[in-house]
């Protein structure tokens, strides 16, 4: 089956490379494997390295070079609603509490039709009306998504930690051998003593007992 392996993107369209059209929900527009029948009939695979959103107006580039523009098709959706900003604020904090993909316009939210999701923003003074429209929720961004400039960052800090760490090896080695022998002599002192003036000695030391506890 013929191959989409590329993503070109809106702006880079060439309208004279497209030959088919597919229509897709959200679900399928973030998929990175799935085969796939345009509105021509025309069969293929997608086979992208890695997940994505494709958006309304990209285009799935083909393993010959053409072109087929992705369209994004109406769904069954919540519009969310609210008699003022700061209601609609608080309805989509808790909606996003419930990771639940959500689109954000100037006045409405747009959510997925779902009975739970409809009952929590209502519980937030907000209507919730069934719309069919295409759906183009918010991206969540994770530490991972932010790329190499936070990677940099950990690698420098590790080396810099390595490097001190290596750096002050042997002086760290070298108290800690010293304390270890102090600590040894110590204990072999304190176990003399006590063996010396023991409860049986007669010597008439009466805080041999205290002394104990205190080492």
């Amino acid at each position: 089956m013929l191959r989409a392996t590329a993503i070109v993107r809106q702006p880079a369209v060439k309208a004279e490379r497209i030959v088919d059209l597919v229509s897709l929900d959200h679900a399928s527009r973030n998929r990175s494997r799935i085969a796939l029948k345009a509105e021509n009939g025309l069969d293929f695979l997608v086979d992208l390295d890695r997940e994505t959103v494709l958006n309304d107006g990209d285009a799935l580039k083909l393993e010959d070079g053409r072109l087929v523009r992705i369209k994004a098709a109406p769904q069954r959706l919540l519009e969310v609603r609210a008699e003022n900003p700061l209601r609609l604020l608080k309805a989509a904090y808790h909606v996003a509490s419930c990771h639940a993909a959500t689109e954000i316009t100037a006045d409405a939210l747009f959510v997925e039709d779902d009975p739970a999701v409809a009952e929590l923003v209502r519980a937030q003074g907000c209507t919730a009306t069934p719309v069919s429209r295409p759906f183009h929720p918010e991206r969540s961004v994770s530490a991972h998504a932010c790329g190499h400039d936070h990677a940099h960052g950990h690698d420098h800090a590790h080396s810099d930690e390595h490097t001190h760490r290596h750096g002050h090896g042997d002086h760290h080695h070298g108290h800690a051998h010293a304390e270890a022998h102090e600590n040894a002599d110590a204990r072999e002192k304190g176990r003399s003593e006590a063996r010396e003036h023991g409860h049986g000695c007669g010597c008439g030391h009466s805080h041999h007992h205290g002394h104990k506890h205190g080492t």
